[in-house]
């Protein structure tokens, strides 16, 4: 039941997938994502196109899209996050933003024995976590106010002043504002233009959380999100285009 609801989480936030793809994301055999895409196509949460891949079906078509480059991402930021954890000690995620979600593409989880797991597949509210919220102070002011129109879900005026403290500051941090005991610290992910496109962050148990660590481990960010940018502005290069915003 799991892997059929990740499954179907994957189709919505990512798109299109073929058999391999789907078994390579959830680390089982092509077999069984086979069986697994096939019951979904049965209770209409995917459907299969012309050149054989599985794209989410109607019951998951309502979901807010997100326009940014979630394969091309995951590709360049794997290496770049597998290396920001074993300097940091610390499990690290990649979010696109979806509307008002923040949404989770990426985990390079922590061997420590107490640690935040695989937030892979998940979507929380952008302004609560810290991927989220660095994405958005990236954004123009006016794109924010139009995201958050309706007062009685955010304070819009509020948020586009914690947001100006987040541009200033750098980073971004979610200080056990989505589950208790939980704290971390993100930065944005940038196009060639400037424009950002992810939130790349750490997440760690708030008991192990040290204002005196803190300028190392935005430095530890930084570094990596440049790596990524790099990495996507080489790709880019090599096509000729350049890596659709949010």
């Amino acid at each position: 039941m799991d892997h059929a609801l990740r499954l179907a989480a994957l189709l919505q936030q990512e798109g299109p997938m073929r058999v391999t793809d789907a078994a390579e994301r959830l680390g089982v055999a092509a077999s069984t994502a086979h069986r697994l895409l096939t019951m979904l196509v049965y209770r209409d949460f995917a459907e299969q196109g012309p050149d054989r891949r599985y794209g989410p079906g109607k019951v998951l078509r309502p979901a807010e899209p997100s326009g940014a480059p979630v394969a091309l991402l995951r590709e360049m930021s794997g290496g770049p996050m597998r290396a920001l954890v074993e300097r940091t000690g610390e499990s690290a995620n990649l979010v696109v933003l979806a509307g008002t979600e923040a949404r989770f593409i990426l985990t390079a989880e922590s061997d420590q024995i107490l640690r935040v797991g695989d937030r892979t597949g998940v979507s929380l509210p952008a302004h609560l976590t810290s991927g989220g919220r660095a994405v958005l102070a990236a954004l123009d002011p006016e794109d924010v106010a139009a995201r958050y129109g309706d007062p009685s879900e955010v304070d819009a005026g509020r948020l586009l002043g914690e947001l100006a403290l987040v541009r200033d500051r750098g980073f971004a941090i979610n200080d056990q504002l989505t589950e208790t005991g939980l704290t971390a610290i993100g930065v944005a992910i940038r196009d060639r233009a400037g424009v950002p496109l992810a939130g790349l962050s750490i997440a760690l148990p708030t008991a192990r959380f040290d204002r005196d660590r803190l300028p190392g481990w935005v430095g530890a960010l930084s570094a990596a999100a440049q790596r990524i940018e790099t990495a996507l502005a080489v790709s880019a290069s090599r096509e000729g285009t350049a890596p659709h915003a949010p």
